[in-house]
């Protein structure tokens, strides 16, 4: 399996597909199967390269304190390790944060990033998530999955298959771990930044997903950038309608010259 210790901790990843580079950050409480529709779609015409971040799936969990920052140089690590020297950049939720945090520090690595419930501040919400997953990993887990779906999906077929498979790797989580996560992605505001962001910008809500007033906000305050939402999802939104969020997405690269020719 492929891990990356370039930044002292060990970093998962997964390549799919050949072609110029994409990388995919996964949101809270996931792993980088959170992208598995995006990465069967995507890979079709990018190499795909989905990460594991810290304290989630096959990478280390780390439970003492570190920044977002720390966890952005994971990924530039990921990118040395490959021989990665451009890529599109995706992030959902904490990898939204992520992924806004290295478009503006290393503009020269990155051709667009497109974000997923997309917040350049602190969340109103992580100290109770906090609290949930250090005190009962088990059952919050769930909880907080069902909290970031509609609970149709959530209740349906689908999407109680998809959801169990993250909770049968429930094994590998650690929730003092996890709680770093969410304290590194809480400690860190790039708002007052915004302005200066050089990469094209597509930022993605699900209709009913509390962060997308943050996320309107985020696209208002990065020049030329562009705000989609997506009916009937919530903060997953990626995993709720992976077809509506890969047309989304496909059509903001096309228009900007960035999805290549299938030959």
């Amino acid at each position: 399996m492929p891990y990356s210790n370039a930044n002292g901790v060990k970093i998962w990843y997964e390549i799919s597909g050949d072609g110029p580079s994409m990388i995919l950050i996964h949101a809270n409480p996931f792993d980088n199967t959170l992208w598995s529709y995006q990465i069967t779609q995507f890979s079709t015409w990018y190499k795909v390269i989905s990460i594991d971040i810290r304290g989630y799936g096959r990478s280390d969990k780390v439970t003492t304190s570190y920044s977002l920052k720390d966890m952005c140089n994971d990924i530039v690590g990921v990118m040395k390790d490959t021989g990665t020297q451009r890529a599109i950049l995706g992030g959902c939720s904490v990898g939204s944060s992520m992924a806004l945090l290295l478009g503006l520090d290393h503009p020269d690595l990155f051709d667009a990033v497109i974000l997923v419930g997309g917040n350049s501040s602190a969340s109103t919400r992580y100290q109770d998530r906090i609290a949930g997953y250090t005190t009962d990993l088990p059952a919050y887990h769930l909880k907080h999955m069902h909290l970031l779906v509609q609970s149709e999906f959530a209740n349906s077929r689908l999407g109680s298959y998809l959801l169990g498979r993250f909770i049968e790797r429930q094994p590998r989580l650690n929730g003092f771990a996890i709680a770093e996560v969410f304290k590194a992605a809480n400690s860190t505001s790039t708002t007052d930044r915004l302005a200066t962001m050089k990469p094209p910008v597509l930022v993605i809500n699900g209709e009913f997903d509390h962060s997308r007033p943050a996320g309107e906000e985020t696209a208002r305050l990065i020049p030329g950038a562009v705000h989609k939402v997506l009916p009937g999802t919530n903060h997953a939104c990626c995993l709720e309608d992976p077809a509506g969020f890969d047309r989304l997405v496909l059509d903001f690269l096309k228009e900007r010259s960035l999805l290549p020719a299938i030959a």
